[in-house]
C-alpha cells in the first residue's frame, strides 16, 4: 500500500526564493530582517503518516492555529487539509527576528484504497491534528490456523478456519 503526496510545483520555487532571501538578509543588520517571516505568504505543516493493523495514522503539526482555522475534507481517496495561522503584529514592540512561518497552507494526501472513509476520524489537541483512517475489514490480515483431524477410518483430514 502506498500514500502519494501531492507536491505543487511552485513550492519549490518559493523554497528557493526563501533561501536567496536568508542569504541576502544575513548580511544586513538584524533589525533589516523582522519582515522576513512576513513575506512567506504560506507553510507546509509537517505530517507523520504511519500504520498499524487496523488503521492508518495521519498527525500533522499546527502549533499557533485554532481549529476555527483549518479545514480536513476527504473526496474521491483525496484527504485535503486546508487553512492558515496569522502573523498578529504587536505595535509596541520592535521585532528582531521572526522565524516561525505564517499565511495559508493545503496539504493533499492521495489515500489507498484500502481506506474505509466512512469512518475516518480527527483529533485536535495540543497543536496536533490526528487522523485516524481505519482499513477495510477484507484487507486486515487474518490468520489462518489448519487443523489436522483423523476420519473414523484412521485416515487424516486438515481442515481451515480463518480467524
Amino acid at each position: 500500500m502506498s500514500w502519494r503526496v501531492q507536491r505543487y510545483p511552485l513550492s519549490d520555487l518559493r523554497s528557493a526564493q526563501e533561501e536567496f532571501g536568508k542569504l541576502l538578509h544575513s548580511t544586513f543588520p538584524q533589525v533589516f530582517r523582522a519582515e522576513e517571516g512576513l513575506l512567506r505568504g504560506s507553510w507546509n505543516p509537517t505530517v507523520d503518516i504511519y500504520e498499524n493493523e487496523d488503521n492508518f495514522v495521519l498527525e500533522a503539526d499546527l502549533p499557533g492555529v485554532h481549529a476555527k482555522d483549518f479545514d480536513l475534507s476527504i473526496e474521491n481517496y483525496r484527504l485535503t487539509l486546508r487553512g492558515g495561522r496569522e502573523f498578529k503584529k504587536i505595535d509596541d514592540n520592535n521585532y528582531h527576528l521572526i522565524e516561525r512561518t505564517y499565511g495559508t497552507f493545503t496539504r493533499t494526501f492521495t489515500l489507498p484504497s484500502t481506506v474505509k472513509v466512512e469512518g475516518v476520524e480527527a483529533e485536535f489537541k495540543d497543536g496536533v491534528l490526528r487522523v485516524t483512517l481505519p482499513k477495510r475489514e477484507e484487507v486486515k490480515p487474518r490468520q489462518i490456523r489448519i487443523a489436522v483431524k483423523t476420519d473414523a477410518d484412521g485416515s487424516k483430514v486438515k481442515t481451515a478456519e480463518v480467524k
